[in-house]
């Protein structure tokens, strides 16, 4: 009895193997993509808020040196939500920025998923410690500022 592999069978799998790593790598490109695209979108939304409410911004030169001038900002995301909702602009720049900062974790968080998906234990491992790494940075940025 012969109980080698087909060839169907082979390259049935290998086909289903290449369709899961386009859809994981679509996932991935659409993450990444739509994350920069909502940073952006923020960034502007907050720069045109900014403008539109302080049009002295865009004709007197002393008045942009205050925007300018190191001053308090949100840090927090209670902060920024807050000013969100109080039509800030410069709670929009900073929900923008946020946004971007969020999106290579989300990017990582989201390979942890496709390979616990794909059962690929090794890189499971890696990219678990990597996001475990990236929390801790965020935890212990967050513990200095």
């Amino acid at each position: 009895m012969n109980d080698a592999p087909k060839p169907e069978s082979v390259s049935a799998t290998s086909s289903d193997d290449a369709q899961g790593a386009l859809v994981a790598e679509l996932l991935i490109s659409d993450l990444l993509r739509y994350g920069v695209l909502a940073s952006l979108s923020l960034v502007t939304l907050g720069t045109l808020v900014t403008f539109f409410r302080h049009p002295d911004y865009l004709v007197s030169s002393e008045a942009l040196e205050r925007l300018t001038a190191p001053h308090p900002v949100p840090h927090g995301l209670t902060d920024v939500v807050a000013g969100a909702l109080a039509a800030r602009g410069q709670s929009f720049v900073m929900a923008g920025l946020l946004v971007m900062m969020a999106v290579p974790v989300a990017r990582v968080g989201l390979s942890l998923l496709i390979f616990r998906q794909q059962r690929d234990r090794l890189y499971v491992v890696i990219t678990a410690v990597v996001l475990a790494l990236l929390g801790v940075s965020f935890l212990l940025g967050a513990a200095e500022g």
